[in-house]
Order: structure tokens, then C-alpha cells, then sequence
């Protein structure tokens, strides 16, 4: 496994597995302890697993947590998604930079997102399951979500967004949820 530093964002990695193909298809190792170690993460820390389905064009994001945010690694297991980290946190040497990736089922490419950063992504194939590592359980008291379409973060989604949740439609801008949190 290939690990690559993202250099938009501060502690963002990219980790490019192996795959190992043939007549039926691939093998690959998507997580490795070793490599987690190798970058100073605590491969214990991630307690949770989740996974969504998006048909083509659904958009999710831009979200992330409040408190002490929360650290994920994302995969996009099935088809292709165009995924976005933005840096948030007012400390970072990237602070607001953004990056932009293109993860798939093909390649089986995790991104490391770090905690404090918001993340989004538009499912580009008519279907992509995006899996989620995370290091904290799951409060709902803590979602923050910033609008997809924020001027500020001037995101190039490659396709109109054919659906979303009503909480990412009305999601307030980048400038409002900074007010909120003080920064």
C-alpha cells in the first residue's frame, strides 16, 4: 500500500492499495495498521463503520463536526465519486484550501481526512456505495453542514446536483457557520 501526502491539506494522505487482478476480477488490502502507524495515526482509533449508496449526480456535503471534529478515512467501494475535503481548522497551515479527488470502485483509493476539515462528495456513475471509517461515534448534536454551492469554497462539481437532503439544500454558507463557531 502507497501512502501519499495531500498537499492542500495539512495531515490529508491518500492511501493506494495494490490490487492484485485476474481472470475473475481483483484482490486488494483497503487497511492497513502498519501504514496508519507509519503516519502517526492510531489505527484503534477508528470505531465506527459506515456506508452509503448514491445514485449519479446525488451531491452530499459539505459537512463535518463540531467539538473535536471527527477524522475519517473514505473510500469509494462501488462506482466513482468526486470527492472534496476543505481545511477548517483556523490553526492549519491550509486553513480553507481545498482538494479535490476523484475516488473508485476500480482503484480502491482511501482518503484520510482529517478531523476539523468538512467533507463532501457527487456520485458520478448511476451507483457509488462511499465507505467511511470514523474515530468517533456518530452525535447528531455535533453535524455541522455548509452549503455545497458556497462562493467562497467555489467547489467545480463536474454534475448538476440531482438530488440532496433537505439539511445540504439549506445548509448556510462557510461565512455563517464560521460566525457560529468563532472562528
Amino acid at each position: 500500500m502507497k501512502l501519499t501526502e495531500v498537499p492542500e491539506i495539512t495531515g490529508a494522505f491518500l492511501l493506494e492499495p495494490t490490487p492484485h487482478a485476474d481472470e475473475r476480477g481483483f484482490f486488494c488490502r483497503t487497511f492497513d495498521a502498519d501504514v496508519l502507524r507509519s503516519v502517526g495515526l492510531d489505527p484503534h482509533a477508528f470505531v465506527q463503520d459506515s456506508l452509503s449508496r448514491s445514485v449519479r449526480g446525488v451531491l452530499r456535503g459539505m459537512h463535518l463536526r463540531s467539538g473535536d471534529g471527527e477524522a475519517k478515512l473514505v473510500r469509494c467501494s462501488y462506482g466513482k465519486i468526486f470527492d472534496v475535503v476543505v481545511d477548517l481548522r483556523p490553526d492549519s497551515a491550509t486553513y480553507r484550501n481545498r482538494a479535490t479527488f476523484e475516488l473508485s470502485g476500480d482503484t480502491q483509493v482511501t482518503l484520510y481526512i482529517p478531523a476539523g476539515c468538512a467533507h463532501g462528495f457527487q456520485a458520478l456513475t448511476e451507483t457509488a456505495d462511499t465507505s467511511y471509517r470514523i474515530d468517533r461515534p456518530h452525535d447528531p448534536t455535533e453535524d455541522v453542514t455548509i452549503a455545497f454551492d458556497d462562493p467562497e469554497l467555489a467547489i467545480p462539481w463536474p454534475l448538476p446536483a440531482t438530488s440532496m437532503s433537505k439539511r445540504d439544500r439549506e445548509a448556510p454558507s462557510l461565512a455563517e457557520v464560521l460566525k457560529q463557531k468563532g472562528s
